[in-house]
């Protein structure tokens, strides 16, 4: 259950309601999903996170498929369930196959438990992947 209030459309501020235009028109879609509906709590955090995702999720040298699979693995390793289910549905509307998703979440789980290893060791870095 949400903590705050998902807003609908005629409860959001004219300030939330041009982000919300952008959203549907970026996606092409009349849905604006409860990520975005709990934002509106707050416009200004609503529109710079909308903002700041349109950079990073826009284009450039990462293909779109890949930039919503890695958010999958983050999402994934901060515990958002929200975000690896959106997230999820984002990347198999852009192609992601069922082969590609198996292979991402065995990826998670091997890095998961690598860092885990590294971190409990305290394996100090070889210098050789140290940036210069």
């Amino acid at each position: 259950m949400a903590v705050l209030p998902l807003l609908t459309d005629d409860e959001i501020t004219p300030e939330a309601r041009a982000v919300f235009d952008e959203i549907r028109a970026a996606r092409g879609s009349d849905f604006i999903n409860n990520f975005w509906r709990a934002l509106a709590q707050d416009p200004a955090t609503l529109r710079a996170t909308w903002d700041r995702l349109k950079v990073g999720m826009g284009p450039g040298a990462l293909d779109p498929k890949v930039k919503e699979m890695l958010y999958v693995a983050v999402s994934s390793a901060n515990g958002c369930s929200y975000c690896v289910h959106s997230h999820t549905a984002v990347a198999r509307a852009k192609g992601m196959t069922e082969a590609e998703y198996a292979e991402l979440l065995a990826i998670i789980g091997m890095a998961s438990q690598t860092n885990a290893l590294a971190t409990a060791l305290q394996v100090p870095v070889d210098p050789e992947f140290e940036a210069d």
